[in-house]
């Protein structure tokens, strides 16, 4: 049996195929979330991959913002429900997830089976987010997916005060006038980051098993930071950027074996 998941967030769309709810067939992440046919682009892409049509998919569900306007789907789910499917798929020993996506970032604890037994989230303010590193990378002038390579050199940390992401990338903007190291900025755009997730992830009781999930999980300099702040290892999935589709492919089976 071949189910689907469907993860439509703010700037990527994310796509799962499975079977028979145990195996991951493909997985595919593509720019262009809510707009710009990311779904459709992500969905073919997936299909193609595991060499199967729409047509043998036999139940497909969607999560993320824009799930309401997918209408491929047979149904719609929270994401905070398909991001712990997902990681208690992926790391049954997990009872913490952090997910930090574009526009947002959740802490969500899981309880016995996965079950989500609590969460917090900032939606707010993009501070902390995927969209806040790439503001970042721009005021640097680098590609985001270079940050992390770059902080990795940093032999210091250039404090970044602000949470608002405006009055952070002009600290930056000020700190490159002040010939501050570009590897020390990003260290500190990286320690911002943690502190901004790790205030809200401590409102929660911690474990000791945490898997760092969203697109922003890519970023070593994010996860170390975030692992020094809470003085916890961080466990980044194989699929930490699609948790959330995984998750979603993962309720499409149940639902379909009803």
């Amino acid at each position: 049996m071949l189910t689907m998941g469907v993860d439509l967030g703010s700037i990527t769309a994310k796509c799962v195929v499975l079977q028979d709810g145990c195996q991951v067939l493909a997985e595919r992440v593509v720019k262009g979330g809510m707009v710009g046919g990311g779904a459709e682009k992500a969905v073919a892409e997936a299909l193609a991959a595991a060499g199967v049509t729409q047509e043998e998919i036999t139940y497909v569900v969607a999560t993320g913002y824009g799930r309401v306007i997918f209408a491929a789907a047979n149904e719609e789910m929270s994401e905070i429900g398909c991001h712990g499917k997902g990681a208690f798929f992926q790391e049954p020993a997990a009872r913490i997830v952090i997910d930090i996506g574009g526009q947002d970032f959740k802490v969500i604890k899981l309880g016995a089976g996965g079950r989500v037994v609590n969460f917090v989230m900032n939606e707010k303010c993009a501070a902390g987010t995927g969209r806040f590193l790439e503001v970042m990378a721009q005021a640097l002038g680098h590609p985001v997916s270079e940050l992390a390579q770059i902080g990795s050199q940093a032999t210091g940390k250039v404090a970044i005060s602000s949470t608002c992401t405006v009055f952070a990338e002009s600290e930056v903007i000020s700190h490159l006038a002040a010939d501050k190291k570009v590897a020390d900025i990003v260290a500190g755009i990286h320690e911002s980051i943690a502190r901004r997730i790790a205030g809200l992830a401590q409102r929660l009781t911690l474990e000791d098993k945490i898997l760092v999930t969203g697109g922003v999980a890519q970023n070593q300099g994010v996860v170390a930071a975030l692992a020094e702040r809470l003085g916890r290892e961080m466990f980044v999935p194989r699929f930490a950027q699609s948790n959330g589709a995984l998750g979603a492919a993962l309720y499409a089976f149940e639902k379909s074996t009803r």
